[in-house]
């Protein structure tokens, strides 16, 4: 049976019905969706800025995803501190209450990747993908999540952590291919809570279908284009009429991770 309501924090599939075209992301906007939405996808937009400002100096091609320096480093380390604030923005405003073998809670600050793998189940991170519209190669398409659909391990988070820890010895690891990793991640999971919508400070403007150069669709930010995952069973998907909802003081439900 599909849901009545929005989770917190969770844009998904929609049953096609009468007024789903509207209700599949004006959700998105109410005020009691999310906490600060703006606040992260600004972070996001610096982070996209200063990457774009770097290809000026190492162009997006299959033969420099092994360059690294102390600007990638610097990027890097942002990007991936941004990814686990958005993790931890999903489980907190849903219901997530970890607790170790002896029973005793897991406090925010050890939380670690194997719990934040637990959002796979109800974003579908690892059926995104993100495309590099402009790039010299073949290997243009980033799906930074698509181990989660098989493992319990990120090669890229697990090249973040390693040059974090002990740069000098993996300072390596801090290269352009695990940038672009997670500069996708980070725009995957934005996409998984909000969908293109970026809280920009104006009208929201009807948008029209054209003839495109590119074959993909313009992801939130404008620059990287992104493929929404459609492998929702009908069971997962969102199914109301929004317009009437809205009207309702509890219009949204949380996700029990303690459950998954």
């Amino acid at each position: 049976m599909s849901h009545s309501k929005p989770f917190h924090r969770n844009y998904r599939g929609f049953v096609h019905g009468p007024n789903s075209g509207y209700s599949q992301w004006a959700y998105i906007v109410d005020r009691s969706y999310s906490d600060s939405p703006e606040h992260y996808v600004r972070a996001f937009l610096l982070i996209q800025s200063d990457l774009r400002k770097l290809f000026e100096f190492i162009e997006p091609s299959d033969c420099n995803l092994d360059t690294y320096s102390y600007r990638i480093h610097e990027l890097f380390m942002r990007t991936c501190i941004e990814i686990e604030a958005n993790f931890k923005a999903i489980l907190k405003e849903n219901i997530y209450k970890p607790t170790d073998r002896n029973g005793d809670p897991i406090p925010e600050k050890r939380w670690n990747i194997h719990n934040y793998r637990k959002i796979n189940n109800t974003h579908h991170l690892s059926a995104y993908k993100t495309h590099v519209p402009i790039w010299d190669g073949t290997q243009s398409v980033f799906e930074p999540f698509k181990q989660w659909a098989n493992s319990t391990e990120l090669s890229w988070y697990q090249a973040y952590n390693k040059s974090k820890h002990d740069r000098k010895i993996e300072f390596k690891n801090a290269n352009f291919g695990n940038l672009l990793n997670s500069v996708a991640g980070l725009l995957i999971l934005l996409s998984s809570q909000f969908g293109t919508q970026d809280f920009a400070p104006g009208s929201t403007l009807l948008s029209v279908n054209t003839d495109s150069f590119y074959s993909t669709e313009p992801a939130l930010g404008g620059f990287f284009h992104i493929e929404f995952p459609n492998d929702w069973s009908e069971e997962e998907k969102y199914d109301f009429n929004w317009s009437d909802l809205k009207k309702q003081s509890d219009r949204f439900e949380k996700i029990d991770y303690d459950r998954i």
